[in-house]
């Protein structure tokens, strides 16, 4: 086993256990799921959640005037949103979802965009943490509110136009982190009105592939899936997906090996694909 450490945002479960309660701490419960997990994030918080956190919805807070899912709301609305349920951006923030490591990354980095410095992924999770039959609780969650200073975010959001410009001048690799098959367009998109297929010219590493057991691999084998994928990891690259979330997953895993992102594309597929002006790839 190599004895790199994975990520320096992750935390352990008998980390997190053994801070639990701290007034500086504030545990979130980031999950969100894919309609054809057929699971509802609202009603499993409602169900059992580790002791003390909160619920982020990803749809909440977002911009809803953006028919896109999920998109990141302003500074001003995140650290309204954020505040009343009960975080500061001096806390030490924990995320965990209820798969292992799949929302998670988004709600993590989502937080660091708008200016939270100690913010970490509980590694494997709300499965782990069960599993070992940690302390949870039922019920609705309520925090005293808090005061949450958002900074504008960096210039790490790409929008379509950017996608454009980086393919076209090849000056940035768009790694798409959605399953090889929707990826080659032999699998149907989750949302109606999205075509199967991807963007010409991008390049496609599965989030899945660099998670095992609900945490990240170790660098050198994160290396070798983006080497597998035809990423050169010493170039920029944006992260992509569905709709936003996976992407995220694959930020965490450049990080961990010393080469953040230049961006994330926040519409992703969900924006691409559903535009009927903008050509689709369904070859490997």
């Amino acid at each position: 086993m190599t004895s790199q450490p994975k990520s320096r945002w992750l935390v352990s479960t008998e980390w997190l256990a053994g801070r639990l309660g701290a007034p500086d701490l504030a545990v979130v419960d980031g999950s969100f799921y894919l309609p054809a997990q057929k699971r509802d994030a609202a009603e499993e918080f409602f169900a059992g959640h580790i002791r003390g956190a909160v619920r982020f919805d990803i749809d909440a807070i977002a911009d809803h005037a953006n028919p896109l899912p999920h998109m990141l709301p302003s500074a001003e609305q995140f650290a309204r949103d954020v505040g009343a349920l009960g975080i500061a951006d001096t806390d030490t923030i924990v995320v965990y979802d209820g798969v292992g490591m799949f929302s998670a990354p988004r709600v993590w980095w989502t937080f660091r965009l708008f200016g939270a410095k100690n913010v970490f992924i509980l590694e494997g999770g709300f499965p782990k943490w069960t599993a070992e039959g940690r302390s949870i609780e039922t019920g609705a969650a309520q925090r005293a509110p808090k005061t949450f200073t958002a900074s504008k975010p960096r210039d790490v959001v790409a929008s379509l136009s950017d996608i454009k410009t980086a393919l076209a001048g090849r000056s940035a690799q768009v790694v798409d982190a959605r399953p090889a098959d929707r990826f080659r367009g032999e699998a149907p998109e989750p949302r109606p009105g999205v075509r199967s297929g991807h963007i010409p010219g991008s390049h496609n590493v599965p989030s899945t592939a660099v998670v095992a057991d609900g945490t990240l691999l170790p660098p050198d084998r994160l290396a070798e899936v983006f080497a597998a994928g035809g990423i050169d990891i010493d170039k920029p690259i944006i992260t992509s997906c569905g709709s936003g979330v996976a992407a995220a997953t694959l930020w965490l895993a450049l990080d961990a090996l010393g080469h953040e992102p230049k961006a994330l594309y926040d519409g992703s597929w969900s924006e691409w694909g559903a535009r009927s002006d903008l050509p689709v790839a369904t070859k490997p």
